[in-house]
């Protein structure tokens, strides 16, 4: 991500973020302000989950966890102000302590929530890496424990952050850090721009990034515009900003920003350019069907100039990275493409 300040040349801008702070003001009301949870509340719904399977055990019963469904499309609901949410009646998944093939995941569940529970109380935190390596026999994999402190945040319905359980740091120095970012911030590009934040990147957006986009987005309430590929891994990074997931559906409203625009790279850039064929890539039968998973997501239907872009990249049945650009000019994308977009409002 970047931030960028400079002239008032972005006209366009300005009038994007006088739209943006209208539309937020007409929608203050209707949406949810997040209360803040005590770490006593977040206590008690723990203990009142181990009541639940002492309880059990004191009438000769096996305890069973009841985990809200995190991956079915049909427990969420699409709100165009807040994105993606978990509906309040959605089905449940049911880990029962004495079926054997989710007597060790039941255990996990007890192991993490036991974690946590110290945690809260010392009022320490630990990483996610942290809990794997504390016990990594039970657990097997760190994708395990990942998915069950989702899970536990869920099924508690309290934010991540009041587990005391961080994530991943962002390493903005690791080799695998965007190439294009880095050029960006090598350039003098930003020093041109009025004051906008552009997101780039190259990988799903794990729930740090996608808290500080939220963060610096109701702080600032300056535009935020997605640079992603031509593809449909970009457009889907791109929408898990704006609307959210449907694994992390029941935290929405600390995690989307519905007022991401974006900018490119368009479908439509390709042939307006006319970006050299040698930089452009024949789609895949995997980006094809995931080309059609995206066109049928709900929020869709309230962007018909997204639809209209998927659809063309439909037809031409070619993707392109942001670094095609460069088969244009070297310098194209930060000197003219960029600028150019910013200036003259050339975003969807």
């Amino acid at each position: 991500m970047m931030a960028c300040r400079g002239t008032d040349l972005f006209s366009e801008i300005d009038m994007l973020r006088a739209e943006l702070l209208h539309n937020v003001e007409v929608t203050a009301d209707c949406q949810r302000v997040e209360e803040e949870i005590s770490q006593q509340d977040v206590l008690t719904r723990i203990e009142n989950i181990i009541l639940g399977i002492v309880t059990s055990l004191s009438k000769d019963e096996a305890p069973v966890l009841a985990l809200p469904n995190r991956s079915s499309w049909a427990n969420v609901s699409f709100d165009s102000a807040i994105g993606l949410q978990m509906s309040s009646g959605s089905s449940v998944t049911t880990i029962r302590s004495d079926c054997a093939l989710s007597v060790a995941k039941f255990a996990q569940i007890l192991k993490i929530l036991l974690v946590i529970y110290r945690l809260i109380q010392s009022n320490s935190y630990a990483t996610k890496r942290d809990i794997y390596y504390n016990n990594t026999q039970l657990f097997g994999s760190q994708k395990t424990v990942d998915g069950i402190v989702d899970d536990i945040s869920c099924m508690l319905k309290v934010p991540r952050r009041s587990l005391h359980v961080d994530g991943t740091r962002i390493d903005c120095n690791s080799s695998s850090a965007d190439a294009t970012f880095q050029r960006l911030l090598d350039d003098d590009f930003c020093t041109k721009l009025s004051p906008c934040i552009i997101i780039t990147g190259k990988g799903v957006p794990d729930v740090n990034s996608r808290l500080m986009v939220r963060k610096l987005w109701d702080t600032l309430h300056i535009p935020i515009f997605a640079l992603v590929d031509a593809d449909p891994h970009g457009i889907e990074i791109m929408c898990i900003y704006k609307y959210g997931s449907v694994a992390m559906s029941f935290e929405a409203h600390s995690l989307t920003v519905p007022s991401v625009m974006w900018l490119g790279l368009l479908p439509s850039d390709l042939q307006r350019l006319r970006v050299p064929e040698d930089a452009l890539i024949p789609l895949t039968r995997t980006d094809e069907n995931k080309l059609t998973s995206l066109l049928k997501r709900p929020y869709l239907t309230s962007q018909p100039d997204w639809q209209k872009e998927m659809e063309l990249m439909q037809q031409t049945k070619v993707k392109a990275e942001i670094q095609s650009l460069a088969a244009i000019g070297p310098d194209y994308l930060t000197n003219i493409y960029l600028p150019n977009k910013l200036r003259y409002g050339g975003w969807v």
